[in-house]
């Protein structure tokens, strides 16, 4: 009898390439934004019939404010448009959606309207849903350490009682589980400052498929490419083997 593969509990997606497949047929990079729609479905499809527990997908940087005005506007235009259609169809599916980042840059209506969606899902547990937008790895690191630091201040925490796990309790995504598996598409291989705490251990899988053409049997290769892999931790394969033994 063989084993099932292993099925990562937490994926992290860069969503990369819209603008280059708009480009390739001609048309604005507002199109290919709106094209990726269709793969964020396909990928939250794609776990639910995985079994996945998490899917934390990066939308909106903190560096991407230094975008064409014109793109960032058709990008927060699109983003409320997807809350209105979206978030009664996540919540039929049983996903809890949340938005990860510093939301104090967006304006107080799309701020309003994700908190909504946010409390309209927060019951649900078949997939934590986590959308990074005005998000930086480097703010999440900051903003863990400016807790820790005030809770130092308020006497309230020992600055020797500062450690990776206490830490690590401070940023976004803390109580998830791990993250296993990080995405990235468009054929670049770099992290863009995402999630940068939460990847140390992550198995990183890079596509060179456009996210707008990214689907179900995409997740699936990626899935199976983690389960190849053999995660380690810093010991030795023998440990491991030795362990499974």
């Amino acid at each position: 009898m063989t084993s099932r593969p292993a099925i990562p509990r937490h994926i992290a997606i860069v969503m990369d390439g819209n603008g280059r497949w708009a480009k390739l047929r001609h048309r604005p990079r507002s199109f290919g934004h709106n094209a990726g729609r269709k793969a964020v479905r396909e990928v939250v499809e794609g776990c639910l019939r995985e079994g996945v527990e998490a899917l934390t997908l990066f939308a909106f940087s903190s560096e991407n404010w230094k975008r064409p005005e014109e793109e960032v506007g058709a990008l927060m235009a699109l983003f409320v448009r997807a809350l209105d259609k979206e978030t009664e169809e996540l919540h039929a599916q049983g996903v809890r959606l949340r938005f990860v980042g510093d939301l104090t840059a967006f304006d107080e209506p799309l701020r309003e309207r994700m908190q909504a969606a946010m409390a309209h899902t927060a019951g649900n547990r078949r997939l934590q849903l986590s959308v990074a937008v005005n998000y930086g790895g480097r703010w999440d690191i900051v903003q863990a350490a400016r807790q820790a630091a005030a809770a130092v201040a308020r006497g309230a925490l020992r600055p020797e009682a500062i450690d990776e796990a206490m830490l690590g309790q401070r940023m976004c995504l803390a109580e998830l589980p791990p993250l296993d598996l990080f995405i990235r598409t468009g054929g670049e291989c770099r992290l863009s400052n995402f999630l940068l705490w939460q990847a140390a251990y992550a198995e990183l899988h890079f596509t060179d498929t456009l996210w707008p053409d990214f689907d179900q049997a995409c997740l699936h290769r990626a899935i199976e490419d983690y389960g190849r892999r053999e995660r380690r931790y810093g010991r030795t394969g023998e440990q491991i083997a030795s362990d499974k033994g």
